[in-house]
């Protein structure tokens, strides 16, 4: 039984944890909210994120979303741009997100 506890505590503060930093180059990635912000700008392509949705426990849903957020950002200043959109819904921990250039 305390085996168990334990197990199920070190599993409810990992699912707290953030493993993902936005490096120095993803910090000056905008995050635009619909494609009607980035009508207006170069489409560079676009990328998946993914993470751990679950650590023995479901982890939360603003927390898996803002470390795609995040991995978007930094994989957006790797290729150039300097805008990401999300174009599809947080599902098992991934996430579509478009590049683009803008102005």
């Amino acid at each position: 039984m305390q085996k168990s506890l334990i197990a199920l505590a070190a599993a409810a503060s990992l699912a707290g944890c953030s493993w993902v930093e936005v490096t120095p180059a993803g910090a000056a990635v905008r995050v635009a909210q619909s494609l009607d912000e980035v009508a207006a700008c170069k489409k560079i392509g676009a990328t998946t994120s993914s993470v751990l949705a679950k650590v023995g426990l479901e982890r939360g849903r603003e927390k898996v979303a803002m470390e795609l957020e995040t991995l978007a950002r930094n994989q957006a200043a790797e290729l150039g741009a300097n805008t990401v959109v999300p174009i599809s819904p947080v599902t098992e921990g991934k996430r579509k997100f478009g590049l683009y250039q803008c102005p």
